[in-house]
């Protein structure tokens, strides 16, 4: 893909991603997530309905009438977006690539994050760390992880979740949203997710395509494995084999909510020809 076409892709990713977390998202985001605290503002003339025990009782003395002391909330975020880039994500059979629609679900919450003046940041991964961005404020910044979610291309097609995970701890110090989007197709993460959790207000974003879950009745035909490159001759007309492919999602499926529950993050799933922007809106409308 050559940098003009890049541009084109970036440009309209903005324009679509942009109008939802500026109209619909920038206040729902606001609210479900937190600052670090409540910091000091000023004081003011006590007033009928004020808390007694905010009452400064040094300027009350000075002055000789009540004063209060006004905090009010320590608003600014770092949000890190852990974005798996393996090759299972090269896979849609309807509207999109799962890929494109982790991209996109990422570009709304980065513009959400700059409209509030949080930070963000971005850590591509397949079974090693690809692309570590640190996080910065801006639009330009969005801007390059648009950029670099499109056109990145992986040294590897595997996944490890794991070692994602365990990059993140080591890298973030201060409490951090973070956002893990992949189609957790990957086990042996729990452990790691829950020491991240216990330091960081974690969500993890499912993103799958209808024949992850179901294998349609075709025949026999090839398939390639996106993670490995091999192919394998498939008899889709057995019930035994598609009961086998049902089964094996369904444990994925059930090993993600298990890992994220447990260890007390967020969930979120969205089929790639869902409206992901529904799925985020209920989501932060529930924390909220």
């Amino acid at each position: 893909m050559d940098t003009k076409e890049i541009l084109k892709k970036v440009r309209k990713i903005e324009i679509k991603t942009r109008r939802l977390s500026d109209h619909v998202f920038s206040g729902e985001y606001h609210s479900s997530f937190k600052g670090r605290g409540m910091t000091f503002s000023e004081v003011k003339q006590y007033q009928f309905g004020d808390d007694i025990r905010s009452i400064d009782w040094n300027v009350t003395a000075r002055y000789n009438e009540p004063y209060v002391k006004v905090f009010e909330e320590e608003r600014e975020l770092t949000m890190m977006m852990v974005v798996d880039i393996s090759g299972s994500g090269n896979f849609g059979t309807k509207e999109q690539f799962k890929r494109e629609t982790l991209t996109e679900i990422a570009a709304t919450l980065a513009f959400s994050a700059i409209q509030n003046n949080d930070k963000v940041g971005l850590l591509l991964f397949s079974d090693q760390i690809e692309l570590y961005i640190p996080p910065k404020k801006g639009k330009s910044h969005v801007l390059r992880i648009i950029r670099e979610l499109i056109e990145f291309e992986p040294k590897s097609q595997k996944t490890n979740i794991n070692t994602a995970l365990k990059y993140l701890s080591n890298v973030l110090r201060k409490k951090a949203i973070v956002f893990v989007l992949s189609d957790f197709m990957n086990d042996g993460y729990e452990h790691t997710l829950k020491i991240l959790a216990n330091k960081h207000d974690v969500t993890g974003v499912r993103v799958y395509d209808q024949y992850d879950e179901n294998l349609p009745k075709i025949g026999l035909v090839p398939m390639v494995d996106a993670e490995t490159n091999k192919t394998v001759w498939v008899n889709t007309s057995s019930k035994k084999v598609r009961n086998q492919y049902q089964k094996q999602f369904a444990y994925w499926r059930q090993n993600f909510e298990t890992a994220f529950q447990k260890s007390g993050a967020g969930i979120l799933s969205c089929r790639t020809e869902e409206n992901y922007a529904k799925k985020l809106l209920t989501y932060f409308k529930q924390r909220g």
